[in-house]
């Protein structure tokens, strides 16, 4: 399993926002520039984080983007399952119908071990915790 760039370059733009609080980001080129982030795909992944009520878009000539909540309610698994979706270390932990193995499989619990574990470290890790790293 390995973090896509997208999922990367969503928790970067909340780290970001998230040392500001009380600033709303003007333009996605700020965090763009920052990060060296293509401002399309930038573009794209906001509005991911938006969708999922974890940033605030505002329109027009003095539009911009902040934190729709505080840092401190913001985990790295909220920003990553707004991105990627649901975590999952292997199929049948999404779903055990699409893995005709999962009832009887011995590595099925090593899995969901696993995963568990990873979802728990993800959900102890907000936003206003790291920004202050």
């Amino acid at each position: 399993m390995q973090l896509t760039r997208e999922g990367d370059y969503g928790i970067r733009s909340i780290l970001f926002l998230a040392r500001q609080p009380y600033k709303k980001i003007s333009f996605v080129t700020e965090i763009a520039e920052e990060y060296k982030i293509p401002r399309s795909f930038l573009a794209k992944i906001l509005q991911k984080l938006v969708k999922a009520k974890i940033v605030r878009s505002y329109r027009g000539v003095k539009g911009g983007f902040s934190l729709a909540r505080q840092a401190k309610d913001i985990t790295v698994l909220d920003v990553l399952e707004a991105i990627e979706g649901k975590l999952a270390l292997n199929l049948c932990l999404s779903d055990r119908k699409k893995c005709e193995f999962s009832r009887h499989c011995p590595i099925h619990h090593v899995w969901a071990t696993a995963q568990s574990k990873v979802v728990d470290v993800l959900k102890k890790s907000n936003f206003d915790d790291l920004a202050r790293q």
